[in-house]
Formats: structure tokens, C-alpha cells, sequence
């Protein structure tokens, strides 16, 4: 992950490398990649371990590519289980087919096989990144997607010197699937991360890992393009460099007005992109993250990993190197003081187009509940699950987009509530409440071309917690967030509807709620799941039946007279790629 000169070297190189234009025009906005799944051996925090990796790195090979492009990418699995990509924040237009996850748009890529999928870019533009989508294998089979400005664009900024991927993850010295796989068994919480890293290292602060810190090196003067991505398994993090400020200029692949801060409260899923200026005396100073885990009644990974931000040049190294001063794990005030500061940048060239009024709305409330846990491995009666207004997502023997294209009946049932069954005080006293959920696969319609508002609903049942929310297939409009129950009188008196930031993954806040606007306007597949729920589990996929290859369904999506345009769109409450979705078509 070495830093990469943009300019005019740069572009000249590109150029004479190209055999005249028509080359050029024919070949600049096709990208080919090859993936191969496969075990490999790493030492961190004192030990050994062998875990499955993208072409034997952690994190995973970076995909470059501009504004527009479509990406190929071969996967090959070497693995010893079925595994899935997603290309998270990528829209796909009328592509579900690609999108990647497992048992809803496809079936697992098994061991020995391969699957090339077709990546296609629209508006994105910024960072972006994929993961495997397949349990909690994402862990260790993640990396950046890089998307550049179109030809003859450039930033709504000042073009940085260089630039450089930062991915936030965990570390687990165990197996993750074995970690994974006890907590299915025995009903409880799977076990945290040791730590957590940056590019792959933990950092000076943890043992036996000095050596191999990460380094970001740096010119004086000299202004850096940092690619955050927060691909932890479980908690938001607060980040920040010690003596630097730092200017959010982008999230989730869409530009945002610049916000000057000296920390970022990011959720796991999201990505921002953030401009340094080297401008301090020549040193060493601490790059840092840690959780913000505020109300968490179970534990969480409390550690802070590090990188070093280095100056180039002749200087006395450091005796202590200063770290950022970041808010505490559970400064809630902290957390939100940064949040509600990101805006759209509604610019001619970067607009926001959010819809003013709206066809459809839900009202969906996140919950983590018990479920009956029967078998012998039990211990005890229940097992953690989670919900979506009370209803447990079920996998099924077949892929779902594929069962809806070829008329498959009983995989899915069309009855998911767009309100919740029982109203409560979400937030309040819920001691009195049953905790107890169903499983199901349900759906609902959505037509083509609706506007689509989402107010997510945190509640108190169990531990109330942070969700972060992903939607497939679209990024959506973060028009209003709040404490407590939603008023559905008052509280859209205070949505943003001039300049709402453009994301595709959301924190809902603790015992609060978020409301989103998108238009349904991608046929095929979407999927809405928060990315960490550390208690709620998948309950297991069972067979997945291959379908047809993709290529001969695409055909199928794009809307026609006479026959009405529908979007599937899966809302999963999951535990990092688990349980409690609805499925809407």
C-alpha cells in the first residue's frame, strides 16, 4: 500500500503506454481482475495463525478505477468453504446478479470453483470498498475500491500530492469461522477481536508488533489524500491524527461540503476520504483509532490501534510520540457533534437529489432478540437473533433473486409489515416486553420509479446499541436522525432536504432513529442490513441451488411498457452478514 504520485509524470507514463487513441478509447474504462481465495499464514499480537485471504494479503489488493468504469473480477476459490464478494457501495445498475450476497442474489462460489463478476460503476466516485459476504469471513477478505474523477474531470478540490488507503479492521487470534461457527452452536455472543488494525498491522501499542507498525511518510507541506474505511467486524470508530487537522471532503463515494475536525466518528461499512496537510515541525506522530461503543451492555474490543504519520527528512527521532486526542469509547455527544455536521456538497457537478415528497413509506424498528435454541450444543434454551419489526430473517434453499426471476414458489412470503405489529416505547422502560421473535423470509413491492422513505427505529430490547445500516444497489438520502422514538408529526419538520449528505451506510443511533429517502430506481436487488449486531446471529443457509448463468438474465431487469418494473430489495438485520431480513420486490 505505497503511497501513489498523481500528476503529470503519471499521465504521461498512462499515455505512452497506450498505442494511439483509438487503443485508448477502447480499452480505459474495462478493468480485469483476478482473485484468488486462498489460506495463508500470518503473525500478529505473538502467534501464527492460517486464514483465508484475497491472493495472500491482509488486507486484500486495492481495485483502481474511474467514475464510469465496469470491473472484472475472476474469483477463484482455494478455500475449503463456499464464500461470496460484494462490492459494497457499487450500485450495479440492473447487475444484482453481481452484487454478492450470499444465498440472496447468488450461491456460494464453492471450493474449486470460480465466478467472474461484473462490477459495474456509475456515479460513485470517491472510496469504496468489497468483502467477502459470507458469515464473518469478511474479516480477513476485504479491500479498497478506488474510483478516480471521470477523464477531463478533477476533485472539487485542490488535487492532493498523493494519496493513501487507510482500512480500519479486526483481529481475531482465533479462527474467525471457528468463532463464528461456536457462537451458531451454543447460542450465545461470539467472542470479540483481539485487536484492531490499520492496514493490517495493530501497532506499537500491542505486543510484538512494533516492528511492523504501519507508516504513512510524508513531505512538509505537502497535502495527502487519506481513503478511510472502517472494515471492523462489530464497532464504530473515532480516528484521528496527533497534531493534525483533518478535512472530510467525501463518505461513501459521494463529495460532502469539507468539515475541518480533529477526529472522524466512523461506522463499520462506511468509507470517507480526508485531506492532511503536513504542516507541523518535521516528527513522529501517532495515527490512532478506538471504539465508540457508547450503552453497550456486552463487551467490545477496548483497544487502540496505531500507525505512525512520518516526515521525510533528516530529524532526532522522537523520544515519546504524541497520540491524538480522541473522545472516550462512550462520548455520545462527541459521536453526534460530527455526524451532524456532514452535508451534501449540492454543487452544479455533484448535486443532491433528494426527493421532496415521497410514494411509500416503512417504519421499521431494529431489535435484538431470543430465539428458541433447541439443538444438543445449546447452552441454553435461547439463542441471540435479531429482528426487523419482530421478524427474523430465514435463509432459504435457493438464492432468492433467482427464485423471484424464475417464479419459485414457496421461498419467500409477501406479507412483511411496513409498521411495527405492536407499538411501544421503543426507547424507553421494556422490561415488560416479550423479547421473543419469529423466523421468516417476507416481502413486500416496490414499483419503479417510487420515492421511498425509511425511518429505522432503534429500541432498548436486550442492549441498545449502535446499528450500522448498509442498503445494495443504491446510496440513499440521510434526511433526519434523532434521540428516542420517531414522531411522525414533528420530526420531519426538521429534515434536510436542501443538501442531505449521499451515503449507503448509516449509524442509526443509540435508542434513536435515522430516516432515509432514495428512489427505487435500480430493478432487480437490493439488500438493507446493519453490518454489526455482535449478538444477533445467522441461523445457517442450508443447500443453495445454482441457477442459470447471469448473463442470461440481465435482460431481464430494465424496465418495459406494459410490464411494471419491480426492485427486490432484501432489509436484513444482520450480525455482520446475518439474520432478520425483509425482502421488498
Amino acid at each position: 500500500m505505497g503511497i501513489s504520485r498523481l500528476g503529470f509524470i503519471a499521465g504521461l507514463i498512462w499515455f505512452m503506454a497506450m498505442d494511439w487513441q483509438v487503443l485508448c478509447m477502447a480499452q480505459s474504462n474495462v478493468h480485469h481482475y483476478n482473485f484468488v481465495l486462498q489460506q495463508a499464514q500470518f503473525t500478529r499480537l505473538c502467534e501464527t495463525k492460517t486464514m483465508l485471504t484475497v491472493n495472500g494479503s491482509f488486507p486484500g489488493p486495492t481495485i483502481h478505477a474511474r467514475k464510469g468504469d465496469t470491473i472484472y473480477v475472476n474469483v477463484h476459490n482455494e478455500g475449503e468453504y463456499g464464500v461470496t464478494i460484494h462490492w459494497h457501495g457499487v450500485k450495479q445498475p440492473r447487475n444484482p446478479w453481481s452484487d454478492g450476497p450470499e444465498n440472496v442474489t447468488q450461491c456460494p462460489i464453492q471450493p474449486g470453483k470460480n465466478f467472474t463478476y461484473e462490477v459495474i460503476l456509475s456515479d460513485e466516485e470517491g472510496t469504496l470498498w468489497w468483502h467477502a459476504h459470507s458469515d464473518w469471513t469478511r474479516a480477513t477478505v476485504h479491500g479498497a475500491i478506488v474510483i478516480s474523477p471521470a477523464r477531463g474531470t478533477t476533485y472539487p478540490f485542490p488535487t492532493p500530492y498523493a494519496e493513501q488507503t487507510i482500512i480500519i479492521a479486526s483481529w481475531f487470534k482465533g479462527d474467525v469461522k471457528a468463532v463464528i461457527d461456536e457462537a451458531l452452536a451454543t447460542g450465545g455472543s461470539p467472542n470479540i477481536s483481539n485487536s484492531l488494525t490499520i492496514n493490517g498491522q495493530p501497532g506499537d501499542k500491542y505486543p510484538c508488533s512494533q516492528e511492523n507498525t504501519y507508516r504513512l511518510k510524508v513531505n512538509s507541506g505537502r497535502t495527502y489524500l487519506l481513503r478511510v474505511i472502517n472494515a471492523v467486524m462489530n464497532e464504530e470508530q473515532f480516528f484521528g491524527i496527533a497534531g493534525h487537522s483533518l478535512t472530510v471532503v467525501g463518505q461513501d463515494a459521494a463529495y460532502i461540503k469539507p468539515i475541518t475536525t480533529s477526529y472522524i466518528m466512523i461506522t463499520p461499512g462506511q468509507t470517507m476520504d480526508i485531506l492532511v496537510t503536513a504542516n507541523q515541525p518535521p516528527s513522529y506522530y501517532y495515527i490512532a483509532s478506538h471504539s465508540f461503543a457508547d450503552g453497550a451492555l456486552g463487551p467490545f474490543d477496548e483497544t487502540t490501534t496505531t500507525a505512525i504519520f512520518q516526515y521525510n527528512g533528516n530529524y532526532s527521532r522522537p523520544s515519546s510520540i504524541p497520540l491524538p486526542v480522541l473522545p472516550i469509547f462512550n462520548d455520545t455527544a462527541a459521536a453526534e457533534n460530527y455526524t451532524s455536521r456532514v452535508r451534501g456538497l449540492a454543487s452544479s457537478d455533484h448535486p443532491v437529489n433528494v426527493p421532496q415528497t415521497v410514494n411509500r413509506s416503512l417504519y421499521i424498528t431494529i431489535a435484538l432478540n431470543f430465539l428458541p435454541c433447541t439443538e444438543a450444543t445449546c447452552t441454553d434454551s435461547t439463542r441471540f437473533a435479531a429482528s426487523m419489526n419482530n421478524v427474523s430473517f430465514e435463509f432459504q434453499p435457493i438464492d432468492i433473486l433467482q427464485a423471484y426471476y424464475r417464479s419459485i414458489n414457496g421461498v419467500f412470503d409477501a406479507d412483511f409489515p411496513s409498521e411495527p405489529l405492536k407499538y411501544f416505547n421503543f426507547t424507553g422502560n421494556v422490561t415488560s416486553i416479550n423479547v421473543a421473535t419469529g423466523r421468516a423470509t417476507k416481502v413486500t413491492m416496490l414499483n419503479y420509479g417510487e420515492a421511498v422513505e425509511i425511518v429505522f427505529q432503534g429500541t432498548n430490547l436486550l442492549d441498545a446499541v449502535n446499528h450500522p445500516i448498509h442498503l445494495h444497489g443504491f446510496s440513499f438520502y440521510l434526511v433526519g436522525h434523532g434521540n428516542g422514538n420517531f414522531n411522525n408529526e414533528t420530526d420531519p419538520k426538521s429534515y434536510n432536504l436542501i443538501d442531505p449528505p449521499e451515503i449507503n451506510t448509516v449509524a442509526l443511533p443509540r435508542s434513536g432513529w435515522a430516516a432515509i429517502r432514495f428512489v427505487a430506481n435500480n430493478p432487480g436487488k437490493g439488500v438493507v442490513h446493519p453490518l454489526s449486531l455482535g449478538k444477533a446471529l445467522k441461523l445457517g443457509h442450508g443447500h443453495c441451488s445454482h441457477r442459470e448463468e447471469r448473463q442470461n438474465k440481465v435482460t431481464k431487469y430494465a424496465p418495459s411498457s406494459g410490464v411494471p418494473a419491480v426492485l427486490l430489495l432484501v432489509l436484513c438485520n444482520i450480525a455482520s452478514e446475518a439474520n432478520a431480513c425483509l425482502i421488498k420486490i
